[in-house]
Parts: structure tokens; sequence; C-alpha cells
């Protein structure tokens, strides 16, 4: 698979953009296990535009994370223009327009998932984005449609296409299931199947361990899976299911001990990046996932959401993690 020039291999396993997940710690550590292609969380357009520090901050980014995409939504042309070409000046591999977002205020604004009620301007906005940013390829992600009546994927697929869109990854959801329900990959294949589609489609939605993306591409053929939620806290998701689709051996879960030290780990790289307060409060998303189904993990959990210092945090993990070292071997 390739989007423009960049070769990604046979059946590549990207990383989603998610709001509050995605950020730079957690792409490189992402990036090293395996993804493909790692995404910014999505970044008003409108934001950009202001010089706002959080938005330039998100797209923040170090070598080792590339291939490395910035995504950007809004609801507005000229302000995707400027975004675009803003943020092709930080030099991304990729340039994403989010067209599936499915929240309130950001649909009714017009971005989003709010593109798809407007097939027209959708279009014109991401040909602004091709035009506006030269050489750097231009991908877009996006859902079924608004609700079951307004599923016209294929149309959409097919005029992105026409303007230059390289690459389409489409949840297999509408705006209006929003998270809720099974993804519908029959879908997928529906799309892939679209006479005169040649750009790649990337699958997304309910992948969360290697069987599913085998699954995913042995039955829709898409020419990647983008896996999002099944991701945090997990990031060994990605070359398990790298192992697993080129060997059929499902690698072992991780350990205690790697659990904790990278959780340890992203959340020194937080603090690293976005200063202590913030990059300990980002991290919340994490614990959960990290420490799923080890025993007396909840416990832990609590008495780390209560603190707001990341030393006592990574004392408390560490601590955790001899005890349940030694229960091991007793």
């Amino acid at each position: 698979m390739k989007i423009g020039d960049i070769d990604l291999g046979n059946n590549p396993i990207l990383l989603a953009p998610m709001e509050d997940v995605t950020d730079s710690p957690f792409r490189t550590i992402c990036r090293r296990k395996g993804a493909a292609v790692v995404y910014t969380e999505f970044i008003s357009s409108e934001a950009i535009v202001r010089d706002n520090d959080q938005a330039l901050h998100k797209m923040d980014f170090t070598e080792e994370q590339r291939p490395f995409g910035v995504q950007i939504f809004g609801g507005r042309e000229e302000a995707m223009e400027d975004a675009a070409q803003t943020a092709e000046k930080e030099n991304p591999d990729i340039i994403d327009i989010n067209f599936g977002c499915p929240v309130y205020k950001i649909a009714k604004k017009g971005a989003g998932a709010g593109c798809l009620r407007d097939l027209d301007m959708m279009e014109r906005m991401a040909a602004s984005v091709v035009d506006a940013v030269g050489d750097v390829p231009v991908t877009a992600k996006t859902r079924l449609g608004w609700d079951n009546k307004t599923i016209k994927i294929r149309e959409v697929a097919l005029r992105l296409q026409s303007v230059g869109i390289k690459a389409l990854a489409i949840h297999a959801r509408t705006r209006n299931q929003k998270y809720k329900g099974d993804a519908r990959w029959d879908y997928l294949k529906y799309v892939k199947d679209t006479p005169g589609l040649e750009i790649p489609i990337i699958g997304n939605g309910d992948v969360t361990s290697p069987e599913d993306a085998k699954c995913m591409f042995d039955e829709t053929g898409v020419d990647g899976v983008m896996i999002g939620r099944g991701a945090i806290g997990n990031p060994w998701i990605f070359d398990r299911t790298r192992h697993y689709i080129d060997t059929g051996e499902l690698l072992p879960e991780p350990t205690i001990e790697d659990r904790v030290d990278l959780c340890a780990e992203q959340l020194r790289r937080s603090v690293d990046h976005h200063g202590e307060r913030y990059g300990v409060i980002i991290m919340k998303k994490h614990y959960g996932q990290y420490l799923k189904g080890i025993r007396n993990s909840r416990q832990l959990r609590a008495e780390i959401m209560k603190e707001s210092e990341m030393d006592p945090i990574i004392d408390l993990l560490m601590n955790f993690k001899e005890q349940e070292m030694l229960a091991v071997a007793s």
C-alpha cells in the first residue's frame, strides 16, 4: 500500500488519530511498537490560523515518529486551506482531513462528520487542501454517512479520489451511531468493490486484537487497518498484529513488567512534553488499559488518580510491579 510516494508495504496497521490520546509521547511509543503511520489528535483549522499555542503544540513531533500525519478539521474552506499550509511548514509526511468526528458541537458547524451532509462542500474543501499543500499527500478519514438513510460512501470515495485525496480511512459506522453498535465491515468491502476506485481504503472500527485485524483484511479486502481505541494502553497491538498476519502465530500478551514499565515510560514522556500538570492529567486515559486484567490493579488505579505529580505515580507503579513479580515468583 502506498500513500503518495510513501510505501507502507502490504497490509499496514496504522494508529488512528484520537483526541487527548495520540499526543507526541504516545505516537512515539506506538511507532516504535510497529504502527505503520501515526497521526496527531485532530486539530481545529480555526485554532491553527489564529496561531493558538495548544493547536501548534499538537503538531510537535520527532523524527522517530515518521511516517507522521497531521489531522485537521473545520467547516470553513478558507480556514482549512490556510491551516493546511501552516501544517505543511511543520514538514509532516501526510496531511489528513477529518470528515468523521461525530461530536455534536463539531458536526453542527459543518465540520467533521457534518461534512457528510453536504458532499459538494466536502469535495470543495478536500480540493482546496490538496491544492494548498503541493507535494505533501493529503488523505481523509470519514464515516459511512450521517445516518442509515444517507450512506453514500462509494460516492464519497470517488469524489475525494477525483480531487487528489491519496487514501481514505473509513470508520464503518454512521455519524448517528457514534461508537455504538457493531462496525459494519460489509460496507468496507462494498467500497473496495467500487468500479473506478484506485486509492487505498483503510478500514477502522472494532479492531481490538490481532485476530480482528486479520479478519478485517480477509473479509473486506481493505488495503490497511487503522486501530484506535484498541491501542490505548496497548501499543503492543501493532507488533503483535503484524506478526500474526505475517506468520499466523499469536505472540504472548505483554507481561506485568512490560505493561508497568511502558506505562511509566509514557508518563515520563508525557510530563517532559506537556509539563507536569497536563502531562499527568492526560495520562489518566491510559492507566486503566495498561493495567487491565492485572490482579489488585483497581486499588493501584484509585491511588494513581489521586496524585497530581509524576514521581509519586512512578513510585506507585514500581512498587506494584515489584510486589506482583514477587507474588508470581513465590
